[in-house]
């Protein structure tokens, strides 16, 4: 058992800690990032962020535009059944942002990992009313309210070597399935702008270069395709050039580019086998965020449709919620009290160089 004396040592030694850490690392000091960006600056929300006031006060401060993380999604929509979607949660949401002066963008309507239960057993022609229904139902209850939609995300294996089969593949085929669910989403909402989103397009080229002969494939099909979401989940050892290859590429298309879900892990594939200091990952962190961010301002204007992390605060991320996370990964713009990390600083120095 911890005695009385080391409990009531503990706060001052802490705070001697502190002291310290901040005379040897100043507090960054970065605008707010939603006023240098040269577009909305935003980021994913979850209902439990509206409810802390921490985050609120930071949102407030960074953030333009609001993407829901998980409640948008069929899998919280249609856990009541295809006859009960839930809309109370991205209500909220969608209440909050107009609130607070923030555009919305919509994400997602049609995904491979989702929905298979709900249209399980159903018949040709009752699939084809769901999932007309349900893309229909969704972007029509929001329209004029979401700015644009995800509406088809991650249709490509991870080694970029083909699409996905899925559910909805196998009921309309690898580039049916895209095609129709771009068309209903553009009856649904005439005035939104579609995306097509995808991971690792950066980091794996032959998942970029799949990616994009998909696009071209779509559009020469009259697909309603309007823009490209790359969600640039990156790691810190993408190689140098790779980022901003892949971007000048998908800029020949003319159409809006989104960074939809950016992160950057300090995590790598070697495990514990990796030595590298922390001051080293950050560094490798800070030069591919600089990379994407100048890569993106290269863009011609029209093209730069909005930019968006994936969470705020560490402790918001995804990598931080997973099952061994050590507490160490640092794979946002700020750290778990809302003070800048370098990434931020990143992101601030190249939206500045414009």
């Amino acid at each position: 058992m911890i005695g009385r004396r080391a409990v009531l040592a503990a706060p001052m030694a802490l705070a001697a800690c502190d002291r310290l850490a901040s005379a040897e690392t100043p507090a960054l000091r970065v605008p707010p990032l939603k006023t240098v960006a040269p577009c909305p600056f935003g980021t994913c929300v979850q209902i439990a962020n509206l409810d802390d006031p921490s985050w609120r006060d930071l949102a407030s401060v960074q953030i333009s535009q609001l993407t829901p993380e998980w409640e948008m999604k069929m899998e919280y929509v249609l856990a009541d059944g295809l006859a009960h979607p839930r809309f109370d949660r991205t209500d909220r949401i969608i209440d909050y942002a107009r609130a607070n002066a923030m555009t919305v963008h919509g994400h997602t309507l049609i995904w491979y990992s989702q929905g298979r239960e709900a249209f399980a057993g159903l018949d040709d022609a009752a699939f084809d009313r769901a999932f007309d229904g349900y893309i229909a139902a969704v972007a029509g209850r929001y329209r004029g309210k979401v700015r644009s939609w995800d509406v088809v995300n991650e249709p490509i294996l991870d080694d970029g070597s083909a699409l996905r089969d899925c559910h909805w593949s196998a009921r309309y085929g690898q580039d049916g399935y895209i095609l129709r669910a771009f068309e209903v989403a553009r009856r649904a909402d005439p005035d939104a702008v579609l995306f097509l989103n995808e991971y690792n397009l950066e980091g794996i080229p032959k998942k970029g270069a799949t990616f994009l002969r998909l696009v071209e494939r779509l559009l020469k099909a009259g697909c309603p395709l309007q823009g490209l979401g790359a969600q640039s989940h990156l790691w810190i050892d993408i190689a140098e050039g790779r980022i901003a290859a892949f971007m000048r590429e998908a800029a020949g298309f003319g159409l809006p580019i989104h960074v939809s879900e950016l992160d950057v892990t300090l995590r790598t594939d070697k495990g514990a086998l990796d030595l590298r200091s922390h001051a080293d990952r950050v560094a490798r962190q800070t030069a591919r965020v600089t990379e994407l961010t100048e890569a993106f301002m290269a863009l011609p204007p029209a093209q730069r449709f909005a930019f968006t992390t994936w969470g705020l605060r560490d402790t918001d991320s995804w990598y931080r919620k997973a099952d061994k996370d050590d507490g160490k990964d640092s794979p946002l713009p700020f750290d778990q009290n809302g003070r800048p990390n370098p990434m931020a600083g990143a992101l601030a120095t190249a939206f500045g160089r414009a």
